[in-house]
């Protein structure tokens, strides 16, 4: 462990100095520093130290970030960046080595895809920067899971168990044998929930394999197959609190919801020139989902293809460093769904193709620029035929400079316009045609670092949205009270990210701070907050080192204020604002280690997750809870 080996010399610990660096931002590998954008990365050592127990856990103490578990049994998480309230999972791009996760239905990101145990880094990249280079769902941001990848032998495998019977296991092995490298993971997950059905059972297994075949042509392989089955206690109204409801009770104690996914995804890497790169991924994904919810059984099959080649020209020009990256993505995705409410099956499917253009070019040693462009479409075919057959199309740009005033540190300023499509299901529960969503994205920021050890960054940003897909209440819609629509004004989202970090001798500090201020610009609500997005959010992370093979992580996480989901109308007094605390303590000794987690230290009772139809309604957060593990190496 490179955090407790350092422990030991403190100068050692604040003088690491390496140059951090990327893929999401241009989907090759990129200095942050060259980066007009917002960027955090999260690194091995810091998810291995973490109370965290899930991506979103460690996603909540990064600036600009809102996460909220809904259920309150890790199994259905909204992840915000940029403040896009219910609809944040479809404005959120979810990558897992590049690969696109994202459902291309409401059905939100399934995070219990990605065990922790098998990611090395976690990058965020904030803004709609990342519409330019991926298409769809990037408006407020692209998140991308790096899985580990084989090196040297390695083989662990950690138990766990803890509160509401929740019990763990997963082992891992990978290395390399002469040019291949291998990386093969399995988990298991149990626990019985903080609430009446809220039970969850989760299986995963991922692989990893790379064959070099010279040193000019790699050929990669991965896989992965996750099945899982959760109960969905539902929300608690004022009403039922008032009658006497506990915190821990449930009102729809048959609903659940059960998913069979697996994924394949191949190509080949050729480099050529200098230090020029061919690839093509080819990827195939198959998910099944079943649900009973509001006295309804919905079963559905999504299949999706994707082809997505790629030339990237890393050659000088004038002896200027350039990167040229043209691409071509195509997805298409097929959807069978049948339930109680629908006459027979219906079947939807989305061809969506996207070619791309960015460059980025050093003027100087100090400055930088790129720029990139877009054409995207999509095109919907329905069976029955309900609904006309539906096209669209969006033309996308980005551009931005960089200007590095020390060698780590830097200001920049950037312009993206992002967009998204109506999801599958949304089109079939809305009274007009919808058209895709478009934002505008401005930013300006800085990084500055004051020494290698400690470093602020600043980001200044404005979203200015038309088209906005939602569900609104208010909207009849045949026999129901409620539709999908594109919202009729204009939604700005403006406001500033703060963050700030230092590594002492045996202490590191980690500290962010969030406005958002999301307001709906005309139209009956001109003038309201947007629903569920909370204006200030501020986190501290502490991780101590006492003593050699000993650390101590505390975390604490604030969320102010917010409108209840779906009240446009501003109409319920806003929820509660809560701050909530973790800790993880971990022991190592030779091979072995011990940790213990317990969450919400304080036992606050809180709330991260409210609606409003009529009448407010909650969604209960755990109490203090803890989970305590052992790891093994070989």
């Amino acid at each position: 462990m490179p955090g407790l080996v350092l422990a030991q010399d403190g100068e050692a610990r604040s003088a690491t100095s390496l140059e951090e660096v990327v893929v999401t931002a241009t989907r090759q590998e990129e200095a942050i520093s060259s980066v007009p954008a917002n960027i955090s990365v999260i690194t091995e050592e810091e998810i291995q130290n973490s109370p965290a127990r899930d991506v979103p856990d460690l996603l909540r103490t990064e600036a600009g970030v809102h996460v909220s578990d809904i259920s309150g049994n890790r199994r259905s998480y909204s992840v915000d960046l940029r403040g896009f309230g219910e609809t944040a999972s479809m404005n959120t791009l979810v990558l897992v080595d590049g690969r696109k996760i994202n459902s291309p239905d409401l059905s939100a990101t399934d995070w219990t895809l990605i065990p922790v145990d098998r990611i090395e880094r976690i990058e965020i990249i904030r803004g709609g920067r990342g519409s330019v280079l991926y298409g769809d769902n990037a408006a407020g941001g692209a998140i991308n899971i790096i899985t580990k990848q084989g090196k040297g032998f390695d083989a662990s495998a950690d138990v766990a168990g803890g509160s509401y019977d929740t019990g763990k296991a997963n082992a891992q092995i990978s290395g390399s044998h002469k040019d291949l490298s291998y990386s093969l993971t399995g988990s298991y997950y149990t626990s019985d929930g903080y609430r009446d059905n809220s039970d969850t059972r989760a299986k995963d297994v991922g692989v990893n394999l790379d064959y070099f075949a010279s040193d000019r042509v790699k050929l990669y392989f991965s896989s992965g197959y996750h099945e899982d089955k959760t109960g969905l206690p539902g929300d608690i109204s004022e009403s039922e609190f008032q009658a006497g409801a506990s915190r821990t009770d449930t009102f729809s104690p048959d609903d659940y919801s059960e998913t069979e996914d697996y994924y394949i995804k191949a190509g080949p890497e050729i480099f050529f020139l200098n230090d020029s790169l061919f690839k093509i991924d080819f990827s195939y994904r198959n998910r099944e989902a079943s649900s009973f919810l509001y006295g309804s059984q919905r079963d559905q099959e999504i299949d999706t293809i994707t082809v997505s080649p790629q030339v990237v020209f890393r050659e000088k020009i004038f002896n200027l460093d350039n990167s040229l990256t043209l691409g071509l993505d195509f997805i298409e995705d097929e959807s069978e769904v049948a339930a109680d409410y629908l006459p027979g099956t219906e079947e939807i499917t989305k061809e969506n193709w996207g070619l791309y253009v960015h460059d980025q070019l050093s003027v100087t040693d100090r400055l930088s620029v790129s720029a990139g462009y877009r054409y995207d479409e999509v095109e919907y075919t329905f069976k029955p035929q309900t609904l006309q057959r539906i096209k669209s199309d969006e033309n996308l740009f980005t551009g931005g400079v960089t200007y590095n005033y020390t060698k780590r540190s830097h200001v920049y300023a950037s312009y993206s316009r992002s967009f998204r499509y109506p999801a599958i299901d949304e089109l079939t529960y809305a009274p007009d045609i919808l058209e895709p969503q478009t934002s505008d994205d401005y930013e300006v920021g800085f990084r500055h670092y004051f020494s290698d050890a400690f470093y602020a960054k600043v980001n200044f940003f404005r979203i200015d949205t038309e088209n906005e897909l939602l569900y609104d209440p208010s909207i009849p819609f045949g026999f129901f009270q409620g539709a999908n629509t594109n919202f009729e004004d204009e939604t700005r989202r403006e406001g500033v990210e703060i963050s700030a970090g230092h590594k002492f001798a045996y202490v590191d500090l980690k500290g962010t701070y969030s406005y958002t201020d999301a307001e709906i610009r005309g139209g009956q609500y001109d003038g309201n907050d947007f629903p569920g997005v909370p204006e200030h959010q501020a986190s501290a992370t502490t991780t101590f080192y006492p003593m050699k093979n000993l650390s101590v992580a505390l975390t604490g996480v604030y969320v102010g204020e917010r409108p209840f989901i779906s009240d446009f109308a501003n109409a319920a007094d806003d929820q509660d604002d809560y701050f909530v605390a973790n800790t993880k303590i971990r022991y190592q000794w030779d091979k072995m280690s011990a940790y213990l987690n317990v969450n919400n230290l304080f036992n606050k009772k809180y709330e991260e997750y409210g609606t409003y139809y009529g009448q407010r309604a909650y969604y209960p957060s755990p109490k203090i809870n803890f989970l305590l593990g052992f790891t093994m190496k070989l």
